[in-house]
Formats: structure tokens, C-alpha cells, sequence
């Protein structure tokens, strides 16, 4: 056996530290020198179904940085498909690197014969720096994919759908805070303008809010800027707003100490995943300055929802759109939850969470 140093140690315990924490059940390194892929699968739960979750694909300052990443994605996922009263469980993948500079077919191919390796138990999906083409790609490789293109029975981007979950969730959101769900005349500021954002602030704008964004892609914003009226300002301008919903739409931890004693709004509500960068500090933080907190994984849940449909054969894009509008109810009961009991409202969709894995977990066990 070769003996590693004592940097790689520390760095193996770390990593098998986090994975016990967070309770994942299998974690998978790939690597192919050809291509230049270097991907990490985070498989978290799969109580209630094969671990469904997209891949993203992120210049990631370090190889740590991405372990963490893919670590709280696939738990997210976990909890997101059990909120959303869905038969799957969490899973995840990350791709390290640019893709502008590394995508081709035999990467995202590669990538595939990675995901098929896993014969079923992750399922992958469209994420960060991904398109429907990179799901044909992987596609060539496994039928583990979703997200495929209409035209090959799939339910294709489904950020339409993840934006309108949001949309909703925001609405019961500003419903808990203000008494009222009608969003015309609010000021709400969008961080992150990606397909998921971008279609926000349609609804938005089509609602009557005077709407912020930020993001940076200084064209998309100028295109989005004019198409919709929407106000360009500064990436760090975009905390310190009097607005009334701040909206997280680009990657996580943008709820931290600096930022949340920044906000002026009353309600956040995004599609960003893990927004909150210390889940009990911050979501205390939140609860205690009284701003109502739509927690992410229950209000982007529209893209999994979607690709559920799509998961039980022929995709139908009218029921995804029905199953996503239960967004605002599941959200509203976690918002009286935590008022009525005094917890954060993070807390009381994860509690809710994971009553729902635990109860189908015993029925799920063998006489």
C-alpha cells in the first residue's frame, strides 16, 4: 500500500467527514484524462426513488470547493423531492471546469457512460452551464437522462416550469407577509437573470412589479433590461435596495451575515439553490429580523416536478404546470408550521421533508 502524506489525509477525512454529515449514501469520483472530465456524482438518498438531479458544470476555484457544492446540491434534492411529494430521491452531479472550453461529444458522452455506470440509481437532469444538446449527448450513453428534447418525447429546458414554481412560492410568500398574494406595485429585485431568471421577471413585470436585476452578464441584462422594463443596477447594489422581495436566482450562500443585515425586504424568495449559507444561523437571522424566507428547495421544486412528468412516459406539459401550482399551498403550510411553532422556515420544511422519507421508509420495509 502506498502511504499518502499527511495533507491528503486530512483532506480524505474532511471529505468522508461532510458525506457522514450530511447523510449521502454513495459519492463517485470520475475521471477520464482523453476528454478532460472530471465529474463528482453525489447520490444522498433514495429512500423514495432513484436520486434524481441535474448536472452543473462550474470553473470551481478548488476540487474541494466542488466536493462541497455537489454534496449540498444532492441533499437539497433529497429534500425537494420529498416536499414536493414526489417518488424520488436526492441526487446530483458537478463537471469541473469551462465549458465553454471543454464540452464537446465525447466529453458529455464520457460523462454518460459514468452516469450509466450507476445502472439507475442517479438519474441526471439539465443544470448550470447545461443545455438540452448536452442531454442528447449523454443520452447516446444512458437512458438514466431526462430533460431531453421535445422531439425525442422529452419535456426539454425546464426552466419555464422551475421559474413558475418560484413564482408561486413567491406569491404565497408575500401572501404570508403582506395579506395578499397580488404582486402589482411591489418592488422586488431579481439577483441572477439565467433562464430561470429570466423567465421570473416576466411573470413578474406581466404581474405589475417594478423589478430589479442584477447579474453578470452585462448583454443579458441590457437585452432583458429592454424587452422588459426591468432596472438594471450594481451586483453588490442589489443587497441594499428598499425593495419588498428580494428574489436569489444565481448560485448559492448569498444569505450570509454581511448580506442579511444589508436587506431591506420583507420577504426573500428565489430559484437559487442553497441560498442560505449557514442553514440554522442564517435561517435564524431571517426569522428574527421578521423577513418571511420561501425556502429554495421548495419553490425552484417546478424543474423536478416537471421532469417527473416526463420520467412517467409521454411527458404532459399542461399536468407539470398543475403538479408545479401546488408550489403555493406546500409553502404556505410551511410558513404557518413555522409561525405557529416559532422555527425558522427552513427548518420546517426539512422537518416535513424528512417525516415524509421516514414514513415511506416503513412501508417500504420487508414483513
Amino acid at each position: 500500500m502506498v502511504e499518502t502524506n499527511v495533507e491528503e489525509k486530512v483532506k480524505s477525512a474532511s471529505i468522508f467527514s461532510e458525506v457522514a454529515e450530511m447523510g449521502h449514501e454513495q459519492v463517485v469520483f470520475c475521471h477520464d484524462e482523453p476528454t478532460g472530465l472530471k465529474a463528482i456524482i453525489g447520490i444522498h438518498n433514495t429512500v423514495l426513488g432513484p436520486a434524481l438531479g441535474g448536472t452543473r458544470m462550474w470553473n470551481y476555484a478548488s476540487e474541494e470547493e466542488a466536493v462541497i457544492d455537489v454534496l449540498r446540491l444532492s441533499r437539497g434534492m433529497t429534500y425537494k423531492a420529498a416536499i414536493s411529494g414526489l417518488n424520488l430521491g436526492g441526487g446530483k452531479a458537478v463537471i469541473i471546469g469551462d465549458a465553454s472550453k471543454l464540452k464537446n461529444e465525447a466529453f458529455m458522452r464520457r460523462f454518460g457512460k459514468f452516469v450509466n455506470s450507476l445502472n439507475g440509481k442517479y438519474i441526471t437532469a439539465e443544470d448550470v452551464n447545461m443545455k438540452t444538446s448536452d442531454m442528447e449527448y449523454i443520452g447516446m450513453e444512458t437512458k438514466h437522462v431526462t430533460g431531453l428534447p421535445k422531439d425525442m418525447g422529452g419535456s426539454g429546458d425546464p426552466s419555464p416550469v422551475t421559474a413558475y414554481g418560484v413564482y408561486m412560492g413567491m406569491k404565497a410568500a408575500v401572501n404570508k407577509k403582506f395579506g395578499s398574494d397580488d404582486l402589482s406595485g411591489k418592488k422586488i429585485s431579481v439577483q441572477g437573470v439565467g433562464q430561470v431568471g429570466m423567465y421570473l421577471v416576466d411573470h413578474l413585470v406581466k404581474d405589475g412589479a417594478k423589478v430589479y436585476i442584477t447579474d453578470i452578464n452585462e448583454e443579458k441584462l441590457r437585452n432583458i433590461s429592454s424587452k422588459t422594463g426591468a432596472e438594471v443596477v450594481g451586483m453588490d447594489d442589489i443587497y441594499d435596495l428598499d425593495v419588498d422581495v428580494y428574489a436569489p436566482c444565481a448560485l448559492g450562500a448569498t444569505l450570509n451575515d454581511d448580506s442579511i443585515s444589508r436587506l431591506k425586504c420583507q420577504v426573500v424568495a428565489g430559484a437559487a439553490n442553497n441560498q442560505l449559507q449557514d442553514e440554522v444561523r442564517h435561517g435564524n437571522m431571517l426569522m428574527d429580523k421578521g423577513i418571511v424566507y420561501a425556502p429554495d428547495f421548495v419553490i425552484n421544486a417546478g424543474g423536478i416536478i416537471n421532469i417527473s412528468s416526463e420520467l412517467r412516459g409521454e411527458y404532459n406539459k399542461q399536468q407539470a404546470y398543475s403538479w408545479t401550482e401546488k408550489i403555493y399551498d406546500t409553502c404556505m403550510s410551511i410558513l404557518n408550521k413555522s409561525e405557529k411553532e416559532r422555527i425558522p422556515s427552513q427548518e420546517s420544511a426539512m422537518l416535513l421533508a424528512e417525516k415524509r422519507i421516514s414514513d415511506i421508509g416503513k412501508v417500504k420495509l420487508s414483513f
